[in-house]
């Protein structure tokens, strides 16, 4: 088995011949917590949605878990900006999270008790069994993440991408997303995160990844989070990484 849940070689991409990520190439571990970090329109959706098949690469490849991601896409949950989600459809907490037990099964699959099991336990997991029967568009920002990560529990993935998971959570449910995903990734899930948020990635990430269109650079935290890097990334207006592990931002 390959040791890699996510292996990229030199893709390039984008939308209606307009090219939005050009050779980027990036491994990231089983069992690790990595973020996407960049500019608006330096591509990180882009990224994740190469990764699951949602924007065909033009060139280069992605492997999942050493597969094609039409192979690896079952061990796959994606969960995207809130801003592509219909709030107003009429689905229910418990329906969300069954989801995930459709998308392991594939279009002609049966539900069986088991699956039921799974998507009850699931709720229990991120404890909102008492949200069950509740409209997901009447629940906070925090609930909903917990929702749609409660799908991806009863989805079996292995493999969790989440895009931009911190626009309107305040900074409580911010801490608690974070307390979150590292207890996944501790459950031996991998978990890839494209964020403006660069205050947790030195308190919880394996790895990041600065993108700007192509690959700016890729290590641990400290090793991105560089006045150098940031500059590179951000122009003027940069973050830096203080002692305290603060990260904070730099006016012109």
């Amino acid at each position: 088995m390959t040791s890699s849940a996510v292996s990229v070689q030199d893709v390039t991409g984008g939308y209606h011949g307009d090219p939005v990520i050009h050779d980027v190439s990036w491994e990231v571990p089983h069992g690790s917590l990595a973020a996407i970090i960049g500019p608006n329109g330096g591509g990180k959706s882009t990224l994740l949605k190469s990764l699951v098949g949602l924007v065909k690469p033009w060139h280069g490849r992605v492997f999942l878990f050493g597969q094609e991601p039409e192979q690896g896409r079952k061990r796959v949950a994606y969960l995207p900006q809130a801003e592509e989600v219909d709030w107003q459809f009429p689905i229910s907490v418990w329906d969300v999270v069954l989801q995930g037990r459709w998308l392991r099964k594939g279009l002609w699959g049966r539900l069986t008790r088991e699956d039921l099991d799974k998507a009850e336990s699931a709720l229990t997991h991120f404890d909102i069994n008492h949200l069950a029967k509740t409209q997901i568009g009447s629940l906070s920002g925090g609930q909903r993440q917990r929702v749609f990560l409660a799908r991806a529990v009863a989805q079996e993935a292995d493999l969790i991408l989440l895009d931009e998971p911190n626009t309107g959570l305040d900074a409580r449910a911010q801490h608690e997303l974070a307390d979150t995903l590292t207890r996944l990734k501790e459950e031996g899930r991998t978990i890839i995160v494209a964020t403006h948020d660069l205050d947790c990635l030195t308190e919880c990430f394996d790895q990041v990844l600065a993108l700007k269109s192509t690959v700016v650079a890729h290590g641990s935290p400290r090793d991105v989070l560089t006045a150098e890097i940031l500059t590179a990334l951000f122009a003027r207006h940069f973050p830096s990484l203080r002692e305290t592990g603060e990260v904070v931002i730099h006016e012109p």
